[in-house]
């Protein structure tokens, strides 16, 4: 059976996810991958992809408790599902076994 192709933007906000554990909320989530790939990343973009992940079922939202910073309104904090994480495993034995015997060729 063929696999998913995870799309690379999609990768990104599922590893983001995983490194911030708990505090893994929507503005967190573009900021880590903005730290860590150093590119910019658009608020918009994120935050579609959250929603196409957890439609996906690969994601799992809830909504923290409302602030008075945020005007009264929750974050949304989100994690990564079993399935997410089964996906996030074949996307990386995919990657490498694509990377197998060519490493040296960029050497």
């Amino acid at each position: 059976m063929p696999r998913h192709l995870m799309g690379e933007f999609e990768h990104l906000i599922l590893l983001a996810t995983l490194r911030l554990g708990d505090e893994a909320y929507g503005v967190s989530i573009l900021r880590e991958i903005e730290a860590q790939t150093e590119r910019d990343v658009s608020q918009a973009a994120a935050y579609l992809t959250l929603k196409r992940l957890e439609e996906k079922g690969w994601l799992e939202g809830r909504k923290g408790e409302p602030t008075d910073r945020r005007a009264g309104r929750p974050r949304r904090y989100f994690r990564v599902t079993e399935l997410g994480r089964t996906k996030l495993r074949e996307a990386r034995e995919g990657l490498l076994n694509m990377w197998t015997g060519i490493a040296e060729e960029l050497a």
